[in-house]
């Protein structure tokens, strides 16, 4: 059964294309360590909730959009060994900036139990 790791990120709005070009850049990495999917959703229709929502969970502001990713892998172990590489590689360093706060991503790994569709 596949793993799926997800995130959610507050992005400034003015910064999309810059977060597309780093998306494109750095999830090839993911692939070339052993991913199947990736997805990088920019967001459209993301409610304000009563008690909580996206916004809240990443401290998103006026100025930032809220994007939601996810990372499908053939497995947990192909996950953990592709994660670990990707994260000693040297093209990902301390200096290479980011389009977004890192600080404020919120992240997980998941294994489903409901899979539906293609």
């Amino acid at each position: 059964m596949s793993y799926i790791d997800g995130f959610v990120i507050a992005v400034p709005t003015a910064n999309k294309q810059q977060f597309i070009d780093h998306a494109r850049r750095f999830d090839e990495l993911f692939l070339e360590f052993g991913a199947t999917r990736i997805c990088e959703c920019w967001g459209d229709d993301v409610p304000e909730g009563k008690l909580t929502d996206f916004h809240r969970a990443v401290k998103a502001t006026a100025e930032e959009t809220v994007v939601f990713s996810w990372i499908e892998w053939p497995d947990k172990a192909s996950r953990d060994a592709g994660m670990k590489k990707v994260m000693e590689d040297p093209r990902i360093g301390p200096d290479t900036p980011m389009p977004f706060d890192g600080k404020r991503m919120i992240f997980g790994g998941f294994a489903p139990v409901v899979t539906l569709g293609g």
